[in-house]
């Protein structure tokens, strides 16, 4: 046993980098379009390759052994979009450029503009930037570079105001832009009930680093989505948390969380999302 070990040992290590490899990759594409695609080209491969086999069919045989060279690229091509979002994270250090106290300040300052959007249930979607750069999708929006507070947020995310048709982006401690577009998932969604803006958020969150904060405008609900994962109806104490353990703790949730119903005085925190709600990325 032990000159067995001593003479396998790296298998046992490959096998396990393999294992590690195969998962993420496993976690990456998974209820994503391309997945599906993916699923559809190998389930074809296998039948084909059966029959060729089976019956010595030499054409076929012949074009699976040519077209795997071609099949390669075709995966990178569709998969595009993730191995892009997948090397991006890959080089991300995922730290603040500005110090801990100006972050404490600003989280602060941001939750509470938030939870004061919930109360008075105007919609917004904010994009808060950490290492991967949002400037493709700042520049879809109106660039604004100015300090964040709680009267600017109001001001912006007003359904009567000009740029409330789109997201906020924070850069550091600063409003970088507005009115700024989104991509929106193409994940198949378990819930029939989740809207156009919790979509975008789910949809930056794929492709970048960056964590999306979400306020119903029908309800008043807090949603945190970070990874592409949604916290939805979140409660005043658990947004506040949230926000600490991403930017203080470095944790990361990993499944869906729906927060338990609460009581009336916490606005609407106990309804969910209304069937068909939230049709539009902000605020009609």
């Amino acid at each position: 046993m032990g000159k067995f070990i001593i003479d396998h040992w790296r298998d046992g290590i490959e096998i396990l980098v393999l294992a590690a490899c195969i998962y993420q990759i496993y976690r990456a594409f998974r209820a994503t379009r391309a997945a599906q695609i993916l699923v559809g080209l190998g389930a074809i491969l296998v039948v084909l390759t059966l029959l060729s086999t089976v019956f010595r069919f030499e054409v076929i045989q012949w074009i699976i052994t040519r077209g795997t060279a071609v099949l390669a690229l075709a995966l990178i091509v569709i998969f595009q979009p993730e191995l892009r979002n997948a090397l991006a994270r890959l080089g991300s250090n995922r730290l603040f450029s500005f110090s801990s106290k100006r972050r404490l300040a600003f989280m602060e300052r941001f939750a509470d503009a938030v939870i004061i959007l919930s109360k008075r249930r105007v919609g917004a979607l904010f994009a808060i930037q950490r290492d991967v750069s949002l400037q493709e999708h700042l520049d879809s929006g109106v660039v604004l570079d100015a300090q964040f507070s709680q009267e600017l947020a109001m001001a912006i995310f007003h359904p009567k105001a000009p740029l409330h048709d789109g997201g906020m982006i924070l850069a550091d401690d600063r409003v970088a832009g507005a009115a700024c577009v989104f991509p929106v998932t193409e994940r198949e969604m378990a819930d029939r009930s989740t809207g156009l803006r919790h979509r975008a958020a789910i949809g930056l969150t794929e492709r970048t680093d960056a964590v999306a904060v979400v306020v119903s405008e029908e309800t008043g609900a807090i949603s945190i989505c970070e990874n592409g994962i949604l916290m939805r109806n979140l409660t005043e104490k658990q947004f506040r948390d949230r926000i600490a353990e991403i930017f203080f703790s470095g944790q990361s949730p990993n499944e869906t969380v729906t927060a338990e119903p609460q009581s009336s005085e916490q606005l609407d925190s106990q309804a969910t999302v209304a069937a068909g709600g939230n049709r539009h990325l902000v605020s009609d």
